[in-house]
């Protein structure tokens, strides 16, 4: 009677861990897609400043730890962007 019981229990574990797998990954996903949303209005509203928030970001997972170090030109549009700030 216990193996049954636990053969019952173990059905029930595993349909549970999928169902929750499965909303997870639907919510991600609807997640995703608002994000997505976002970004294209952003980039529509204004593809300059998306374009500098983007890299921006690029930058910010590059150097996420202590000691990194970023070489990069003068001329690149990182500068561009720190020039024109102070006008």
């Amino acid at each position: 009677m216990s193996e049954q019981t636990r053969a019952e229990a173990d059905r029930q574990r595993t349909e549970i861990l999928a169902n929750a797998y499965r909303d997870a990954e639907i919510i991600k996903g609807q997640g995703d897609a608002i994000a997505a949303d976002i970004y294209s209005k952003a980039y529509g509203a204004n593809p300059e400043f998306y374009s500098f928030y983007r890299g921006m970001q690029a930058y910010r997972r590059s150097l996420g730890k202590q000691g990194d170090m970023l070489v990069i030109a003068p001329e690149g549009e990182f500068f561009k962007y720190l020039k024109e700030s102070g006008r």
